[in-house]
């Protein structure tokens, strides 16, 4: 029956494959926007806005796509894959999640980093800003007080 438990595990593995072709796609729309800043500055008239939008948006994306890429090898080689102690030291630090509160703290921590470049994209893209605007940043500033209550997972191997 354990056996059989443990083996459950590998489902995991879809999330994993899954979020790496999300990464990948991501990856493929921030070099499409870049693509789109570069022809902009190469073909016409300069426009600022649109560029500086471009740039940004292109960030935005790799760094999505790096949050994804985070969480599928995090769950791929901390919770699926069985590896001697010799290989765990060879990982990155990132990589080497002990339990499932390490990972929710470091998915956050990202998370909170893609949030705000996100805010930052927003402001760029748009010329007139109201009130509507302040949610996102008041949800970050929520969400990091949030990860600041929870207190850190491994005081001593986190830096």
């Amino acid at each position: 029956m354990t056996r059989i438990l443990l083996s459950c595990r590998y489902l995991m593995l879809v999330a994993s494959v899954g979020g790496i072709f999300g990464a990948a796609v991501m990856f493929v729309l921030g070099l499409t926007k870049l693509a789109h800043a570069a022809r902009l500055l190469m073909t016409g008239p300069l426009d600022p806005r649109t560029t500086t939008t471009d740039v940004m948006g292109a960030t935005d994306a790799f760094l999505f796509g790096i949050v994804l890429v985070i969480f599928a090898l995090t769950i791929a080689f901390g919770f699926v894959f069985d590896r001697a102690e010799g290989t765990r030291a060879r990982l990155p630090h990132w990589m080497r999640v002990g339990s499932l509160r390490e990972l929710k703290h470091t998915m956050i921590e990202v998370i909170l980093v893609y949030l705000v470049v996100d805010a930052a994209t927003d402001f760029a893209e748009n010329e007139q800003l109201t009130w509507h605007a302040l949610i996102k940043p008041a949800t970050i500033l929520a969400i990091a007080a949030a990860l600041r209550l929870m207190g850190n997972p491994e005081p001593d191997d986190r830096g």
